[in-house]
């Protein structure tokens, strides 16, 4: 995944002032024309007011229409003008003579600006014009007298450029707050960027994408089937393996994130691993058929259980891997035990050769081909298989070793399996029992041991007799389970249940014959199909 050219601190803070700023300029540009349209109307407003309050004074009228009071329309006109803080209050008789004005020289000469025509005609209204004191607003209202006879005008004027200018203060004012928020969205921006970025562990958007992209290859590259749950309960995944063991299960006809657990698993111990945050290791469960070996543990975020997740396999691919394993040791101690004996053989012929005792010698080496014949003659000649056939006789030397003496009787021919996983079943089934035999007669005077082999109607039926100790009732229905033994140490409790499993898979039969003191007998019944010669 490409690394991005800018970080994500950087995005977030040019995003947010970009964002930011084109807010408050959207803002100012609406704030502005609104506030200078309201600050022209409340001008015209005061304008409007202040003329209407002069043509309503008893002052002006009485001036207006007696010669002797007509001054005092002046002191009046320059107090309401000084008072409203406006640019001129101008009153002006019929004809636009002015009898006010701020400059006292210019009384009596014609109103200027030409747009006093109408109020002289008994309209009241607002205009723009320039007049000799400039540009202003202007408010006209007619002058009654008590008939309701217009007797003159008055008008009241606002400099344009204080309008301007008032204007300008709010805009300055919407500015300055502007560049206050960008400053803010700044800060702010800056602040969320180290939130979120440690809230990410100080990782940038492509690193979690990457590490996003490599868990999930890691989860669905795992053998194990993995399925995990939020705190609701809820699937939120699903790897490869799992999706294919719930196929094998037929459990895929819907799909499964999403959905409660219980709904796609009825039966399920995960949701209670999620309630009791106590972890189940090594169980097996058999989903529609299908047994697996689990181990289902809470997932704790600080200290905080978030969920669960089981990891599972199919219980036939862990047999057959125990199997192998087996299997394995199995042929380790037969090659281990026939060196020993070889080696024990040389040495009785080098001290017969030492002390010059060649007929022993030759007696001897006669013993052990004709011993050797025999066991090796007898074996392979009835039983076909080249691997269970050697593991036979490895097993012999094994016993003589252990100086137990084990007969093996064929009572028919035992043909070699038409599926060759079969063989490294009955190596494992065998191997077992023999071991449980030659273990069980270790304390007798005399060991001995009968293993009889006969392959009827497509049945292999296999004997394994000792003439050990016997086992109890008790412990007949012990004996198969996974971890039981009656031997102290580790990693026993393996060997009778691998071999019941391998039993089980064959669709075969085990039974068990023993009484304290009359030694043990095991009878194991399979379906054996031969394989063409």
């Amino acid at each position: 995944m490409p690394q991005p050219r800018f970080k994500l601190s950087t995005i977030i803070i040019g995003f947010v002032c970009l964002v930011v700023l084109l807010s408050l300029v959207i803002t100012d540009l609406l704030i502005t024309n609104n506030t200078s349209h309201n600050i022209e109307k409340e001008l015209r407003d005061k304008a409007r007011i202040v003329s209407r309050t002069a043509a309503e004074s008893q002052i002006v009228k009485e001036g207006l229409q007696d010669q002797s009071k007509e001054s005092n329309i002046q002191d009046y006109a320059m107090a309401i003008q000084k008072a409203a803080d406006v640019m001129f209050v101008v009153v002006m008789d019929m004809n636009g003579i002015r009898k006010s004005h701020p400059e006292p020289d210019r009384i009596g000469n014609h109103f200027v600006g030409g747009d006093e025509k109408r109020v002289l005609q008994g309209d009241e209204y607002i205009s723009r014009s320039k007049g000799t004191l400039g540009e202003s607003l202007r408010a006209f209202t007619p002058i009654y007298n008590k008939n309701h006879k217009q007797i003159g005008a008055v008008a009241v004027g606002i400099s344009l450029q204080a309008v301007q200018s008032a204007i300008h203060q709010n805009q300055r004012q919407i500015f300055i707050g502007s560049i206050i928020g960008i400053l803010v969205g700044i800060i702010g921006a800056f602040l969320l960027a180290r939130y979120i970025k440690n809230s990410l562990f100080g990782l940038e958007p492509y690193a979690i994408a990457r590490i996003h992209e490599e868990r999930n290859q890691m989860l669905h590259s795992v053998h194990e089937g993995i399925i995990a749950i939020d705190k609701d309960a809820t699937i939120v995944l699903v790897n490869k393996s799992a999706r294919q063991i719930f196929q094998k299960a037929g459990l895929m006809d819907k799909e499964p994130i999403g959905l409660k657990i219980n709904q796609f698993l009825p039966g399920t111990q995960l949701d209670r691993v999620l309630d009791e945050q106590e972890a189940d290791l090594d169980e097996e469960q058999i989903i529609n058929g299908v047994s697996i070996i689990t181990n289902r543990v809470p997932l704790v975020v600080n200290d905080t259980v978030v969920g669960a997740i089981a990891t599972f396999r199919d219980k036939t691919e862990v047999n057959q891997l125990a199997e192998q394993l087996t299997g394995v040791q199995m042929y380790a101690d037969t090659l281990r035990s026939q060196s020993h004996e070889h080696m024990n053989q040389l040495h009785v012929l080098l001290g017969m050769i030492k002390l010059k005792e060649y007929d022993q010698v030759t007696g001897y080496i006669s013993t052990l081909v004709d011993h050797q014949a025999y066991e090796v003659g007898n074996v392979t000649r009835n039983i076909k298989d080249p691997a269970f056939a050697g593991f036979i006789i490895g097993k012999i030397s094994f016993a003589r070793e252990a100086a137990v003496t084990m007969t093996i009787d064929c009572e028919t021919e035992i043909p070699s399996p038409d599926d060759p996983a079969l063989t490294h079943d009955l190596i494992t089934i065998v191997g077992n029992l023999i071991d449980n035999a030659i273990d069980s007669v270790k304390e007798k005077g005399k060991k001995n041991i009968t293993i009889s082999l006969s392959y009827i109607d497509e049945l292999l039926t296999i004997v394994v007799a000792d003439n050990g100790p016997g086992i109890s009732d008790e412990m007949q229905e012990k004996i198969f389970l996974k971890g039981f033994s009656s031997k102290t140490g580790k990693h026993r409790g393996f060997g009778l249940y691998l071999t019941t499993n391998s039993v089980d898979k064959w669709n075969g039969s085990i039974e068990i014959e023993s009484a304290p003191d009359h030694g043990t007998r095991f009878t194991v019944i399979i379906p054996y199909e031969a394989g063409g010669e």
